[in-house]
């Protein structure tokens, strides 16, 4: 059974998706980074970049224990190991491959942004809104055009469309008014829809009620415990 250390945030839903799909048993063992888990020395020793999630395998390469991190990573790592949602033909995998990377260096970093800036910053800097707003708008549109050409981002279903469909589950707090993208809003329903997605976002759905950020929780997430040498 693989040992999956989360929280139940965008990145964390990727994973939890990967696994309802594949049918692979999993232990959740949550990661508060409200509280401050991602620091502590066991996890630390897993994922030496304190974020989540991270998975351990019990039966990796070779047969041995294998702790993975980075959320890219551990999703090419599962479609591997289960010959599932990632295809073998060489087109078809670059494809759905460079949609994984788009995810992981456009859509991530920059609606994660919007998010903060939007929402969570401690000033409001209309620059800053301004700025990250509009790429969350330009990000859709481009994932908007692409699904006029297909169903899904890599043409089927694939480790593609679960990392972009948990970003796009906060639009409204990324500034973005969903309705403006019909064929986005398409494949968001279709992905939606389907039992292991449903099943998913119900992992530890129970601790990611909104509270208002105190002073310590907010030096976790965002301060100096965040940024300290370790």
């Amino acid at each position: 059974m693989i040992d999956l250390y989360t929280w139940p945030t965008p990145n964390g839903h990727k994973i939890h998706i990967m696994l309802e799909e594949t049918g692979l048993k999993y232990n959740v063992i949550p990661v508060d980074i409200r509280a401050g888990d991602q620091f502590k020395p066991e996890y630390l020793k897993i994922n030496p970049n304190n974020k989540m999630p991270t998975i351990v395998d019990p039966d990796g390469p070779g047969g041995k224990r294998f702790p993975l991190m980075e959320s890219g990573a551990i999703l090419i790592y599962l479609a591997e190991k289960t010959g599932k949602f990632l295809p073998t033909e060489a087109v078809a995998r670059y494809t759905a491959l460079q949609w994984l990377f788009f995810q992981i260096a456009h859509v991530g970093p920059m609606l994660g942004q919007a998010h903060h800036f939007r929402d969570a910053a401690p000033e409001k800097i209309q620059y800053a809104i301004n700025r990250y707003t509009n790429e969350a708008k330009r990000i859709y549109g481009v994932i908007n055009k692409r699904l006029q050409d297909a169903p899904f981002m890599a043409g089927d279903y694939s480790i593609a469309d679960m990392a972009i469909f948990p970003w796009l589950r906060s639009y409204e707090k990324q500034g973005v008014a969903i309705e403006e993208y019909p064929t986005l809003k398409r494949w968001f329903d279709t992905i939606a829809a389907r039992p292991a997605v449903q099943r998913a976002v119900k992992v530890l759905a129970d601790k990611s009620t909104p509270k208002p950020l105190d002073e310590k929780t907010r030096a976790i997430m965002y301060g100096d415990q965040q940024y300290a040498r370790r």
